[in-house]
This record gives structure tokens, sequence and C-alpha cells, in this order.
């Protein structure tokens, strides 16, 4: 990595006959003229090679229960170190995190820190796992795999939260690095893809198809339901079917409620009679862990067992309550697995977010 400028030559592009270089990390293709950016803002043709502009670089560090990923199978109740950089591959008009992953800025980007001080400040921090969050980290791919094979070699896990619009080659190593993903299945018709992402629905199934059957990461699955664009009742049975047959049952899914940003200032918020309905559709359709997300639903967020119908992880809002797993991740009523990653015991992190200078944190 140059730490002049910050530019770190990237993987999966090449030279195509007209001079231009083309990127093949999503399936956007960018074909970029030397000194133009793709969409992502992030991977740049600069003296005709792609770079990431952003190797090396944080718009921040915070360390988040678990669960706000949202991940309730996987180590419930563990503290996670989160980060992202800035950019995206998908130009969502709803989009929450918008000034980070919109930035054209690169001084957006606060924090510097090496792949192993990450890990290393995980470590200290006594963080279960590091996410790779805020912004799409299919754009800072190389970071983040740098930065998962320092946490493996200390026994940190690796979470990827993602839109999963990446390419096959790109995807395989990806996901050869990470211990769990949160993938946001933003709707289940072209149309919304096409028209409120700028993405295509097709590619983000592939990768689910890809991580649930050909890889060991533990996956769950995230929709926002937006009123009037993908909370229909024929939508979510379609979308909910597809999951069970095509993912099996036990991929938890959480659907969670939009609130009015970015471009998407005319929509009202979600209401929690739309969430709940969702929840019901999955369950009907034979999901085993659906959630609802961004509201107060105490009976939504927790997890019951899918062949008894008893609790077997209260929670309120990320505070757990009753722990009802035996240390191997039974069902203490039934002894019916719970599909997941558990410890033997649950963490105890709760609700807090705890942002962090990491520099107070690693090894100079």
């Amino acid at each position: 990595m140059n730490t002049e400028d910050q530019l770190f030559v990237g993987r999966y592009w090449h030279k195509l006959d007209d001079g231009r270089i083309q990127c093949d990390v999503c399936p956007r293709y960018c074909k970029l003229k030397d000194g133009q950016q793709g969409l992502c803002f992030v991977r740049a043709n600069v003296n005709n090679q792609i770079v990431s502009t952003t190797y090396g670089r944080s718009s921040g560090y915070c360390i988040d229960p678990v669960e706000k990923k949202p991940l309730n199978h996987f180590l419930p109740g563990t503290p996670i170190l989160s980060f992202g950089t800035a950019g995206c591959n998908l130009a969502c008009k709803f989009c929450q995190n918008w000034d980070i992953s919109k930035s054209r800025e690169i001084d957006t980007l606060a924090d510097q820190a090496s792949p192993q001080q990450i890990a290393q400040a995980a470590k200290k921090l006594n963080c279960n796992s590091v996410a790779y969050t805020y912004n799409d980290p299919v754009i800072f791919l190389e970071y983040a795999v740098d930065v998962a094979k320092e946490c493996k070699a200390l026994g940190v896990k690796s979470v990827a939260v993602t839109a999963g619009y990446i390419c096959e080659e790109p995807r395989a190593e990806f996901f050869s690095h990470m211990d769990a993903a949160n993938v946001d299945l933003k709707a289940f018709t072209e149309r919304f893809y096409y028209k409120i992402t700028g993405a295509h629905l097709q590619a983000v199934l592939e990768t689910l198809v890809y991580i649930k059957h050909q890889t060991d990461v533990w996956l769950e699955l995230t929709t926002l339901l937006i009123p009037g664009e993908n909370d229909s009742e024929k939508e979510l049975n379609e979308m909910t079917a597809w999951v069970v047959e095509n993912l099996g049952a036990d991929v938890p899914m959480h659907f969670s409620a939009f609130h009015p940003d970015w471009k998407m200032m005319d929509k009202p918020a979600t209401p929690p009679s739309t969430l709940k309905m969702a929840r019901q559709i999955a369950l009907d359709n034979g999901v085993h862990y659906a959630y609802t997300g961004n509201v107060h639903d105490k009976e939504g967020g927790s997890t019951y067992c899918h062949q008894c119908s008893k609790k077997l992880i209260g929670r309120d809002w990320y505070v757990l309550s009753d722990w009802n797993l035996t240390e191997d991740g039974h069902c203490k009523f039934c002894n019916t697995p719970c599909a997941g990653v558990f410890e033997a015991r649950p963490g105890n992190w709760g609700a807090k977010r705890m942002p962090v200078r990491l520099s107070e944190f690693i090894e100079s």
C-alpha cells in the first residue's frame, strides 16, 4: 500500500481493447478511463490499473451488540467491533447510511489502521468478532479479506453485512474468509431492484444460494419493508417460499421498519402491523426463525423453538433475557437443535453502542 496517497492495487479487473479498464468485482462491470471512478466512488482507474482508494482507512469504529447487525443466531449477546469505509456499489434511494455510502469525499474516512491493528484492537477490546458494515464490504474486498485473515490468526471471527451484489470469482474469495453474513434481500422483484437500487435481483439470489450451499458461513437475511414498494402479501409470500425452498427453513429472516431518508422522504414509516404480517407469513411458509426489527417488539425479537414453540432466547431490543438453550445449542424443553453458532453461555454486552478511537488500542 502506498501510505502517501492511500492507493492499493485491487484485484478483479482487466484491460479492454479500447484502452479502458473494466472492474470485475460486482455485476456493474464499470468501464473506466484513466482517472475515472466507478459508481462506488472508491474503486478507480489510476495509471491503467484498478485501485482501492480506501484501503486502510475507515469512517469510524464502534462496538455494537452482534444483534444489531442483525444476527440473532451468531454468538448472541456478544460485542462486535464494527467498521466501514466510504462508497457503495448500489444506489438505494432509501439508504440510511447515505452520508457514508454515497460519499465522494475521502475525508469522510477519519481513522487509519492496518489489518493487523484492527485484529489486535478487537482482541484487546474483548470483541468476539469484527463486522464489515455501514457501507458494503464488497467494494473494500481486499481490505476486508486482509483484516479477516489477521482476525482468524487471533481467534476473532468475521461478519459481512452486505447486499450480496458481487461477481462469482471475488465472491468465492470474499466469503471464504467470513464466518457469518447478514445479506440484505432488499425485495423480491426485479422492478424494485432496478428502479430503487439500480441493481438486479438475480445476482443477489445467486449469492445467497452460493453462501448457503458452497460455504460454511452462517447466513441471516434482512428485508427493509417500504410501504407500497416491497411490502405486499404476494411479494412476501413469494420471497419467504423461495427462501425455504432454496436456502432452507433454518435461515433466519429479519423484517425491518423503514423510516423516510435520503431520496425517499415522501414515503411513510413502516407500521408495526406490516412487520408482524411479514413475520407471520414467513412462519406460515415454513421459515423457522422470523424477526421484526427497528421497532420495540419483544415477541418479534425473540427466538422460539420451531418444534415446541417455547421461547429459547428472549430479547428486549438488544438486551437478552430468557436463555433456554443447552450448552450444545438444543432446546431445553424438547431437545430440538436450534440452528446457529452458539457458545455454552450467552454474552452480556447488552444494548451498548460504544464508539472507539482505534489508535488507543493498537500497538505503535
